[in-house]
């Protein structure tokens, strides 16, 4: 008889701390700064016709992180500022709904990041975020229709911290081993590992990890070949040293070898992702969407740096 699998348990080492940092995730404080109100207009001349914008992009982005973080409307957003304002004492214009839709769509969005000195072991993954389309429920019962569109969000974490260093949306029809450079590239700092699953075993894969003179942490196919043997004289392979590796000690032991499984902490990071701000965008066009992601994930590396769970097994 097989005995009964029972779930781990898990107990936090700072519970205090974290609990905390719960609850000042939703303080307004957080998210609208005195230095955000002193750079609210803005001051930029472009030389081109035209009258200049009255407002930064601090505080579109502003604006745009209220709306994802409390799970607002546009026209809302606009009247939850509007009262700010007057609590505030400030004299300062707000933008309307229109010019935040308008300005999201081009607003670049620069990721909070805490540098460290010393190489990060980089954790890949990607998920999809529904952008129209039937419930859960229906889709169970009744099936899908051919009415669905989906946006593929691809993440870079930090193993040792779970901050995201890279993030970049495409739509559905785009692999992950298509972006993985894209994803690299947007990483300054120095690179000791890339963890990723099996959708990346592509040669571009390899190259990009490589060149960022990085280790690559990625299972071959279970039906994989060796790209290039041993009596060539060209340089080895990381990911020949890996199916070699697999083949001597098995797929289970390699991965506990490597660190892959740290790579679940990419998964995680989707977890609170869709946990936190949902798993759909409410923008019409690509641009409009892709920043609404963007803007969740800096607010996630903002919450992440208030304060992340030490768990231990019990």
């Amino acid at each position: 008889m097989k005995k009964k699998k029972t779930k781990q348990s898990y107990r936090l080492r700072n519970w205090k701390q974290y609990n905390s940092a719960l609850v000042q995730r939703g303080s307004l404080t957080l998210w609208v700064s005195h230095d955000v109100m002193t750079t609210w207009r803005n001051t930029d001349q472009t030389g081109k016709p035209g009258h200049p914008r009255t407002y930064s992009d601090t505080a579109v982005f502003c604006m745009a992180t209220l709306k994802e973080v409390y799970h607002l409307p546009l026209r809302a957003t606009q009247g939850l500022m509007g009262s700010l304002m007057k609590l505030l004492g400030l004299d300062l214009p707000v933008l309307s709904y229109s010019q935040l839709s308008r300005r999201c769509a081009t607003l670049e969005v620069v990721l909070p990041r805490r540098r460290k000195n010393e190489p990060l072991h980089v954790v890949v993954d990607s998920t999809g975020v529904k952008v129209f389309g039937e419930g859960e429920w229906k889709v169970r019962q009744h099936g899908y229709t051919k009415r669905r569109a989906w946006r593929k969000l691809h993440l870079g974490a930090d193993e040792s911290t779970g901050e995201i260093v890279a993030v970049l949306v495409t739509t559905n029809n785009v692999a992950d081993s298509q972006v993985l450079e894209d994803l690299l590239e947007q990483v300054d700092d120095e690179i000791e590992q890339v963890s990723g699953d099996g959708g990346y075993d592509k040669r571009n894969c390899y190259e990009a990890i490589r060149k960022r003179k990085a280790k690559a942490a990625i299972p071959p196919q279970r039906n994989a070949k060796i790209w290039q043997h041993g009596n060539s004289k060209a340089e080895r392979l990381n990911r020949d040293e890996n199916l070699r590796r697999i083949r001597q000690v098995g797929r289970k032991q390699w991965k506990k070898e490597s660190g892959y499984h740290r790579r679940r902490l990419a998964e995680t990071q989707m977890f609170r992702m869709k946990t936190i701000f949902g798993e759909r965008v409410s923008a019409r066009q690509f641009a409009g969407q892709a920043t609404q992601m963007l803007v969740r994930c800096a607010a996630l590396n903002t919450m992440t740096h208030l304060e992340m769970p030490d768990s231990y097994a019990v």
